[in-house]
C-alpha cells in the first residue's frame, strides 16, 4: 500500500477529529493511521483506537528529537470477521541511534469499529 497521508490515514485523522469515530475499513488501515499518528503525535487519536480492556489512562508525549522512519507491514491476516493480526516493522531514530519495532498486533472489532487490543514484540 502506497497511498499518500491525505489519501490514506490523512481522511481517517480528518474524520474522527469531526467526531465521526474511527473509520478504519481494517486491522491493517488501523495500524497505518496508527503508525501515523505516532508520527504525527496525535495520542487522541491513539488512545481512541486502543481498546478499552487493554488502553492506557495516557500516553507520555515522544522523546525530543525522535524521528519516525518508516513502516513495513510485513503480514495482514483476519481470524474471523471481527479479529485480526497486523505484523510490522516500525523504524525510528533517536540520538542518532536507529531504532526498530517490530510486533505482532491484535485487534478488534466492536460496533463496527476497529480496536488495537495489544502486540507480541518480536
Amino acid at each position: 500500500m502506497n497511498r499518500s497521508y491525505g489519501a490514506c490515514c490523512g481522511v481517517l485523522h480528518a474524520a474522527f477529529g469531526a467526531g465521526e469515530g474511527l473509520a478504519a475499513a481494517t486491522p491493517e488501515t488501523l495500524m497505518r493511521s496508527r503508525y501515523s499518528a505516532f508520527v504525527l503525535d496525535r495520542r487522541d487519536y491513539l488512545l481512541a483506537s486502543w481498546h478499552p480492556s487493554t488502553r492506557p489512562a495516557e500516553l507520555p508525549p515522544p522523546e525530543p528529537g525522535l524521528k519516525w522512519l518508516g513502516l513495513d507491514v510485513k503480514r495482514s491476516a483476519m481470524q474471523d470477521a471481527d479479529h485480526g493480526t497486523v505484523e510490522f516493522v516500525a523504524r525510528s531514530k533517536l540520538g542518532g541511534r536507529a531504532h526498530r519495532l517490530h510486533e505482532v498486533s491484535r485487534f478488534v472489532r466492536e460496533h463496527g469499529e476497529w480496536f488495537y487490543v495489544d502486540g507480541e514484540l518480536s
